[in-house]
């Protein structure tokens, strides 16, 4: 006999060899209709797994947010076998669970349509409606081979030669249809339910390399219940109509092409709102004691190999080689050139804490098909910035960047924000000592200053461990954008130390720290976040003047001089069109504001003000209604020290 030990504490005796299904089934008919799987021991297994010794078991039921994964999983199964009844000759590939759902890779000569999509989607109710059980079979490495070669499975082959030598290959069939898989599954298709939806397709090459063969990929979603699909695809239409790269047409921001892959073209209003948040970050870092520098874009291989990124980051390197066949690199990271200035001079303990801080263009090669409008891109601007300092001043510091971060966020609209504590990654540089030296001082820092991370293990960057900052925006997608790093590493790598108190040679400690992250990208959130309608501060064009009928054309020329001079970023529209057009055409380009002006404002002196998204209208006169539009373009962090001077 064994012993179970069940989440609420009570403990039951079974026979070894029993299933959790059989389990669930002994406590209770609804337990086991609702059973997904089991968790033994903390690990997901099948519900049909036989337990052989004692163990702590937990049976995860379809509401359990465990089993959301699962569901994601079975319908990811049901569609390849959808796909492949369809389209006889289709190979199938990988088909893993992401964050929002699915996604399966296949390789066919013709390529799929949104129609083809309607008809998988109907095949996959079929296959739900049989209810066929998901069974594990654990096969014969050469016998998994000739299957999938007679079926003409080339890149199945490929996948059962990565599988270590001595590991099972694991087989799951669901009636006649089967496919290599890990696992775990639910019991059956049928549990997969009618909550799913394919959503788009997108090109995809094998293993993301681009050398190799491009596949067909097809997104899809799954969910416990009809409720939850209703409220994503809500989001999605959502999220389309917030999409930036959209916004940036209408508010003519930027656009990209193609002789310049990931690259960002800025117009002239686009590159207004990059500098305001370049200002903001810029008055921000002043006043926490930075120093902003500016290190070259290209150096020596050599560097960057002492550095260790030429063998942990190589591969995402740009580099060129000059006539004196010298090779240089772009770089991807400013930490090497801050090291450099920090050595450059006789530093001092009485130095530490040294802050310097970049606004520096980096280049990292991303795959053609991960690039993603300002969101994922291969030349992007970092507000980055390194803090020299010895290990007693980790916990201080890092308290000091934690509340500069938040605070920052605030002021964009971002309350709700998570943080994550990624360690140590398998492809880093340093020992483990100074790995485990490095995190505990990271997670003593977080104690000091009342954070309780959530861990993302392995995710560290090469050279330390690392706090994410992750912003849910307006429509509760989560964006990872700031980060801190503890690095013992890099500073000795580079030769840096600075002259203790005993007068000895030490090595500093770099904390490496970015707050929006890529600007770029968080132009990107920012646009979707507020879906265009940015606040009075941050918009690039703050105001239009439009005029009712040309004999206002003087007067509306007054109040635009009057709006420069005070400072505020305001245009001009005198065409001889109807004024609804120009409403609607200046409300689409997202203006916060329209000071509308006929005849009758040009003889009062008033001005007429139409706000985005706000149907009434309000008249103020022209030195009110500007002292008005003055008070809400001052950003927040003005704001606060001008309240500050008046307390």
């Amino acid at each position: 006999m064994i012993t179970l030990k069940f989440p609420d504490g009570a403990e039951r005796q079974y026979r070894a060899g029993i299933t959790a299904a059989e389990v669930a089934a002994d406590i209770s008919k609804s337990l086991a209709k609702k059973a997904m799987v089991a968790r033994l021991d903390g690990e997901l297994v099948d519900l049909s797994a036989p337990i052989g010794a004692d163990a702590r078991l937990e049976i995860v039921t379809r509401d359990d947010p465990a089993a959301l994964e699962i569901i994601r999983h079975d319908a990811a199964h049901v569609l390849a076998e959808a796909v492949q009844d369809l389209f006889p000759g289709t190979q199938v590939t990988i088909g893993p669970v992401i964050e929002s759902g699915f996604y399966y890779d296949f390789a066919r000569d013709e390529p799929f349509t949104p129609d083809d999509l309607e008809a998988i989607e109907r095949r996959m109710q079929e296959i739900i409606r049989r209810d066929q059980p998901f069974t594990k079979e654990i096969w014969n490495r050469d016998a998994a081979k000739k299957h999938f070669a007679e079926k003409g499975e080339t890149y199945k082959l490929e996948l059962i030669d990565a599988i270590p030598k001595g590991e099972d290959v694991r087989i799951y069939r669901q009636g006649d249809w089967l496919d290599l898989c890990r696992g775990p599954h639910g019991p059956s298709t049928g549990r997969v339910g009618g909550a799913f939806k394919l959503t788009k397709l997108a090109g995809a090459y094998w293993r993301g390399d681009s050398r190799n063969p491009m596949l067909q990929r097809i997104y899809g979603t799954a969910f416990a219940n009809d409720n939850d699909l209703k409220a994503y695809l809500t989001m999605l239409e959502e999220a389309e109509r917030r999409d930036h790269r959209r916004l940036g047409r209408e508010m003519d921001l930027f656009h990209f092409q193609e002789e310049a892959p990931g690259a960002v073209f800025w117009h002239p209003k686009g590159w207004t709102l990059f500098q305001e948040l370049i200002g903001y970050m810029r008055r921000r870092q002043d006043a926490a004691g930075y120093h902003e520098v500016n290190s070259p874009d290209f150096m020596d291989k050599q560097l960057w190999e002492q550095s260790g990124h030429w063998e942990k980051f190589g591969e995402n390197m740009f580099v060129t080689e000059t006539p004196d066949e010298r090779l240089y690199c772009c770089k991807p990271m400013n930490c090497p050139g801050h090291v450099q200035i920090f050595r450059n001079g006789l530093k001092s303990y009485r130095d530490l804490p040294l802050k310097i801080a970049e606004f520096g263009k980096v280049h990292r090669y991303e795959p053609s098909g991960a690039l993603h409008g300002l969101l994922r891109v291969r030349h992007f601007t970092q507000d980055d910035a390194h803090i020299f300092c010895t290990e007693g001043q980790i916990s201080e510091e890092s308290a000091r960047v934690n509340e500069l971060i938040l605070s920052i966020y605030r002021d964009f609209g971002f309350d709700d924000v998570a943080i994550k504590f990624s360690d140590r990654p398998e492809k880093r540089v340093g020992s483990d000592a100074v790995w485990d030296r490095a995190e505990q001082a990271l997670k003593d820092a977080c104690r000091d200053a009342g954070i309780e991370p959530e861990l993302n293990p392995g995710e560290g960057a090469f050279y330390g461990p690392k706090l994410e900052y992750v912003l849910r925006d307006a429509i509760g997608r989560d964006w990872q954008c700031g980060t801190l790093q503890v690095d013992f590493n890099l500073p000795g790598r580079l030769g840096a130390f600075y002259i203790g108190a005993d007068g000895e040679k030490h090595t500093p400690v770099m904390l490496h720290r970015a707050m929006f992250g890529s600007l770029e990208r968080f132009a990107g959130i920012l646009l979707e976040n507020h879906a265009g309608h940015l606040p009075l501060w941050l918009a690039p064009v703050q105001i239009v003047v439009a005029t009712i009928t040309s004999e206002a054309d003087n007067y509306a020329r007054k109040v635009l001089a009057t709006l420069q001079a005070a400072g505020l970023r305001a245009e001009i529209d005198l065409r001889n069109e109807k004024i609804n057009y120009k409403v609607r055409e200046h409300s689409l380009a997202k203006v916060p504001a329209i000071v509308v002006c006929g005849k009758r404002e040009a003889e009062e002196g008033t001005v007429n003000i139409r706000r985005l998204g706000v149907r009434e209208q309000c008249s103020a006169g022209l030195d009110e209604a500007v002292a008005g539009f003055v008070d809400e373009a001052l950003p927040p962090d003005l704001r606060r020290a001008r309240l500050s001077l008046a307390a």
